[in-house]
């Protein structure tokens, strides 16, 4: 038996923003709590989506206290200024930082039996759904718009958690490639190969399955096409990478992911790196690992990553075509090929066990050791 959870409705293409003021009058719903982070509203991409409420004389209340890496704090200081609102729904607007933050107080708001969050790690048993959640991606990346998951960080105990909630998912999700168009370069690169770990994680997990192997391999295509081309700034670019990056959610979310997301989360909650780099450096040295385990779906990454001539080649030929041309788009768009200005060998026990702990790695189509974790930990130093 296999399930899937996707939005109930989804907006796509440029300009798809003005929607959000419909949706949230017909449902009857009266004000917003408007979740988004400082970066955003400092540099008026926030604007856009407050101009349409504004526009359409829906009420709402600003919450920007959210860190890149949300925090226990965040979230629970989310929740008191949305009691103290009188809102009834939640605007969301941003990369997985904001997103994330807003799941979380959606969910404990009609849940608050959770109200520590720590109780909301793995597949916590709520009852009930989170408040009506309408989110808009500025990242083309994370997917959190229409995933099942949110990510926490422990900042006490220097730890990611991973919560797994079908309660928690957007009833709305607008995605708008406009909405990305003012990401700087580095970002956008970062954000972009998260996505691409999604949807390469998400087609060989254990889980995996006809349904969403169809949206993974569309996704890698999406990805591999227009990555480079949203790194520059092109409208072809943008617009593929934000209808990329939500496919790989509706994958991923439904089947999980696998060690490159254990790892990346350890870093995150360490050193506070950027999960997309985090990904980005991980990805080809994880996929080398988990070749063995992994039949012929490295021939299908490598035909839909571009590589041409993948239907003569070797098993061996088609698994390395496939590593290396992950690399060498992690290369082209800048992307750090090593952990060395990151890991402090050090650290790499309390890494590795963290990694181990981690919601997403029984996915991996290869079980890890606590030994392998920490070899491919110190392969990138």
């Amino acid at each position: 038996m296999a399930r899937i959870v996707l939005n109930e409705t989804s907006y796509h293409g440029a300009g798809c923003i003005c929607e959000i003021s419909g949706e949230i009058t017909r449902r009857g719903l009266k004000k917003a709590f408007v979740c988004s982070d400082p970066d955003l509203v400092k540099f008026g991409v926030t604007k856009k989506v407050l101009d349409v409420l504004d526009n359409a004389g829906i009420p709402y209340e600003l919450y920007s206290d959210i860190k890149p890496n949300p925090t226990i704090e965040n979230v629970q200081s989310g929740v008191a200024a949305y009691k103290k609102s009188g809102a009834d729904c939640i605007v969301a607007i941003g990369g997985g930082s904001s997103m994330d933050t807003a799941k979380a107080i959606g969910i404990i708001i009609n849940n608050p039996e959770f109200e520590d969050v720590r109780s909301l790690e793995g597949v916590a048993p709520t009852k009930n759904p989170c408040v009506p959640t309408i989110a808009v991606p500025t990242t083309a990346g994370t997917a959190a718009e229409v995933t099942i998951n949110y990510v926490i960080t422990d900042v006490q105990k220097k730890r990611k958690f991973v919560c797994v909630d079908v309660h928690d998912i957007p009833v709305v999700a607008v995605v708008d490639p406009e909405m990305t168009a003012t990401m700087p370069k580095g970002l956008t690169a970062a954000t972009g190969m998260d996505a691409l770990t999604h949807a390469i994680e998400g087609y060989t997990t254990k889980a995996a399955w006809e349904m969403t192997d169809m949206f993974h391999l569309k996704a890698i295509e999406l990805i591999a096409k227009n990555l480079r081309g949203a790194v520059e700034n092109t409208k072809e670019g943008r617009e593929g990478m934000a209808l990329g990056q939500y496919v790989a959610g509706m994958g991923f979310s439904n089947v999980g992911l696998g060690i490159v997301h254990s790892m990346a989360h350890a870093l995150g909650a360490v050193y506070d790196t950027p999960h997309g780099i985090a990904n980005a450096i991980l990805l080809p040295a994880v996929m080398e690992y988990n070749a063995e385990a992994t039949g012929e779906k490295y021939r299908e990454i490598a035909k839909a990553m571009g590589v041409q001539g993948t239907e003569s080649m070797t098993q061996a030929e088609y698994r390395k075509a496939a590593v290396d041309a992950v690399k060498q788009l992690s290369k082209d768009i800048g992307i750090p090929q090593d952990l060395k200005a990151i890991v402090k060998e050090e650290d790499i026990d309390f890494l590795s066990e963290s990694a181990m702990a981690d919601a997403c790695r029984p996915g991996n189509p290869k079980d890890p050791t606590l030994e392998d974790i920490k070899a491919l930990y110190r392969s990138l130093l």
